[in-house]
């Protein structure tokens, strides 16, 4: 069982009010606080990710958990003039906001970037929402499925599978929350070469948009355009994990030297032969092909045998990840990216790794998720 560490991290002395629910603002923050920030939680037992199932604690909830360590809660009524004015003496000591609070709301509460400038002017104010504060859309409420369809992820999902499903992970908040993370850290360092803070919209919308575009803009990407969006490998029908004689893996041959080798060790000699993977490159108009081809072959060997084959001809490779198993996996296992702890009030539970290591400023897990309002003296003591 490891034990919680004191290393302190590359953001230690920044401090964090983390003003958000669910999990965009509050995955953001934590990543801050896993990197030293010292994240002080405003809350609300209410917060969404309390609510569902618990083992020991009302509210302590999986989801709570996995977003909500390396921070203090504080619970504060921020319709209650006094106790506005305490969140509002905690964010006089900030260095960064972290809000996901819709405008209307932020406004009525006294807490929009013109309200707390005033009073800090070296915040970095980062506001997230679903879409962007000058828009039509911005005061709409915004779920990851909705921010995957007005983002084109469905569309892109519908036209590789023929069905317009939505990604099985909350992705456009996951996603929102890392750009919030490196974006608060670039205010930061405007912040300290000019002592000025700023505000730092990340609309949900927007950011799902770029991230989807990098490859999906394709042919569209020239103006006029010269093929159609879609990156062609991605939306190649049978573009998936493929069955081996004892599991399932991944196996992506890329050149026609790794589809030589593929086929020889399936022992489908023929099929190293072929002229489609014998010139200098593969024609990517044979997608569907090579596919059907990875596909037939792959059970001829178990996923070990494959993993060795894939290894000695530097084949992309590797075994499908079974989450219930994740905690078993050598790799996870070896690098600390899924340990068990012990919390104070639920016990042992696995808790999420930090993926990124600084050689001079390790990250660490100074604290597990609190319960809501556990901090509140300590920190409110300190003003």
């Amino acid at each position: 069982m490891t034990d919680i560490s004191t290393a302190t991290g590359p953001l230690d002395g920044v401090r964090v009010i983390d003003l958000s629910t669910v999990v965009m603002g509050p995955y953001a923050a934590q990543i801050l606080g896993d990197l030293g920030a010292d994240v002080i939680k405003i809350e609300s037992p209410a917060d969404t990710v309390r609510v569902g199932q618990y083992r020991t604690t009302p509210g302590m909830t999986p989801l709570n958990l996995n977003v909500n360590r390396n921070k203090r809660s504080v619970a504060l009524n921020l319709k209650d003039e006094t106790e506005r004015e305490q969140a509002l003496k905690l964010i006089d000591t900030a260095d960064v906001l972290i809000t996901n609070m819709r405008p209307g709301a932020l406004a009525r509460l006294g807490l929009n970037y013109a309200d707390v400038a005033e009073r800090n002017p070296r915040l970095v104010y980062a506001h997230a929402q679903g879409f962007r504060g000058d828009s039509a859309q911005a005061g709409n409420a915004a779920y990851d499925e909705t921010v995957q369809a007005s983002s084109g992820l469905v569309d892109v999902a519908n036209r590789a599978l023929g069905q317009p499903v939505y990604l099985p992970t909350i992705i456009g908040d996951k996603v929102s929350s890392l750009t919030i993370a490196y974006s608060v850290l670039a205010a930061l360092v405007h912040r300290d070469k000019t002592g000025q803070g700023q505000q730092v919209e990340i609309p949900m919308t927007d950011t799902l948009l770029a991230f989807n575009l990098v490859e999906h803009l394709a042919g569209h990407t020239y103006e006029p355009a010269e093929g159609p969006t879609g990156f062609a490998l991605s939306m190649t029908k049978g573009h998936a994990a493929v069955h081996t004689k004892d599991g399932l893996a991944c196996v992506i041959p890329y050149n026609p030297k790794n589809f030589r080798d593929f086929f020889a060790a399936a022992g489908r000699a023929d099929l190293a032969g072929d002229p489609r993977v014998n010139g200098e490159a593969i024609d990517r108009v044979d997608n569907d092909w090579l596919t059907e081809q990875i596909a037939a072959c792959a059970p001829a060997l178990t996923t070990d045998e494959w993993a060795e084959v894939c290894a000695k001809h530097s084949i992309p490779m590797a075994p499908v990840l079974e989450l219930d198993r994740a905690h078993e996996d050598p790799y996870v296992r070896d690098g600390h990216l899924l340990d068990t702890v012990e919390h104070p009030s639920e016990g042992a539970i696995r808790t999420v790794g930090i993926p990124v290591k600084f050689s001079a400023t390790p990250g660490s897990i100074r604290r597990l998720a609190p319960l809501a309002g556990q901090d509140t003296a300590e920190v409110l003591a300190e003003l």
